[in-house]
């Protein structure tokens, strides 16, 4: 397989078998570009995606359309429900599994999708949880200090709420420990724990496959928040107010869940709630989906071996 972008050939016919990954900011055309991909290459595509794994998350989270989906099927997409929480070791064990799976039928994986810490996840693998940053555990003591552990336990809640759930809001130690792997890696203790439990994840993927690694991006950032805009208005007209009233409507579900506190959601989530108005709402939800992009993109800016494809080339 030969793959070209911004002037780049990249040659995967390696002992490896080859994979793709298509990464870049929210509203970017990540879908559209996999679709198409289809037509020229012998690829199937994996969501990497944390909304898209929820089922009822779909106008929100912006899940291709059924006849999308007819056209180009999705694995991992609507493989959990809103109330569990959904890690990044799941992630590496569930993709590791369905790449294994196209990769033997003769086909490539082509891993589409935003969630970068998904990607980092499976790129370097989920060792053991790292050693104490002193930096970090200090930090921590101060706020303990200015706050209280409950405090500190209701922070834990918001990053790894199955780590949270476990323990009292003053079991100081673990409260610290669980923070302080998050601050310092952004991946929750429970993702390190559960990939020692299941044993998946820990090598790179890079060890069993030939990756290219293609990230749609811009260089007039007005651009991408043009789409941004338009995307979301496009999502409001198709009743995405009636898809998260169904969700308020669940006893099980709350604004602490992973899924409720997906971008978008938590925000129409808070105007159902009473907690601000319409137009607010729109311009809450319109500047989280912008942060999330600009997150996004400062992490392809990092992002070692990135073939870049500019939308706004001429």
């Amino acid at each position: 397989m030969v793959l070209e972008a911004s002037g780049q050939r990249v040659s995967s016919e390696q002992s490896k078998p080859p994979a793709i990954f298509l990464m870049g900011p929210t509203a970017s055309g990540k879908t559209d570009l996999a679709i198409a991909l289809r037509d020229h290459l012998p690829v199937e595509i994996i969501s990497v995606d944390s909304a898209l794994v929820y089922q009822g998350l779909d106008i929100g989270s912006a899940k291709p359309s059924q006849a999308e989906l007819a056209k180009a099927p999705h694995r991992l997409l609507d493989i959990c429900d809103p109330a569990e929480p959904y890690s990044a070791a799941q992630f590496v064990i569930d993709a590791r599994r369905e790449m294994a799976d196209i990769s033997a039928s003769g086909r490539i994986p082509l891993l589409v999708g935003g969630t970068m810490l998904y990607y980092k996840a499976l790129l370097e693998g989920l060792s053991d949880a790292p050693a104490v940053d002193p930096v970090i555990r200090l930090a921590i003591e101060r706020q303990a200090s200015e706050y209280g552990w409950p405090e500190l336990h209701r922070q834990l809640a918001e990053v790894d709420p199955e780590t949270a759930s476990q323990l009292h809001p003053n079991h100081s130690q673990r409260i610290q420990r669980a923070l302080e792997v998050y601050r310092a890696t952004g991946v929750p203790i429970s993702a390190y724990r559960e990939q020692h439990q299941q044993g998946g994840g820990g090598a790179p993927i890079t060890d069993d496959y030939s990756i290219v690694q293609l990230a749609l991006l811009v260089h007039d950032r007005q651009l991408l928040h043009q789409r941004i805009a338009l995307r979301y208005e496009k999502m409001l007209s198709e009743g995405f107010e009636k898809e998260v009233r169904a969700l308020y409507a669940r006893a099980d579900l709350h604004v602490d869940l992973p899924a409720i506190r997906a971008v978008g959601y938590r925000q129409m989530w808070g105007y159902i709630a009473g907690e601000c108005s319409y137009d607010d709402m729109v311009q809450k939800g319109l500047a989280a989906t912008r942060q999330l992009a600009k997150r996004q993109l400062t992490w392809l800016r990092k992002w070692p071996d990135l073939l870049p494809i500019y939308l706004d080339n001429e």
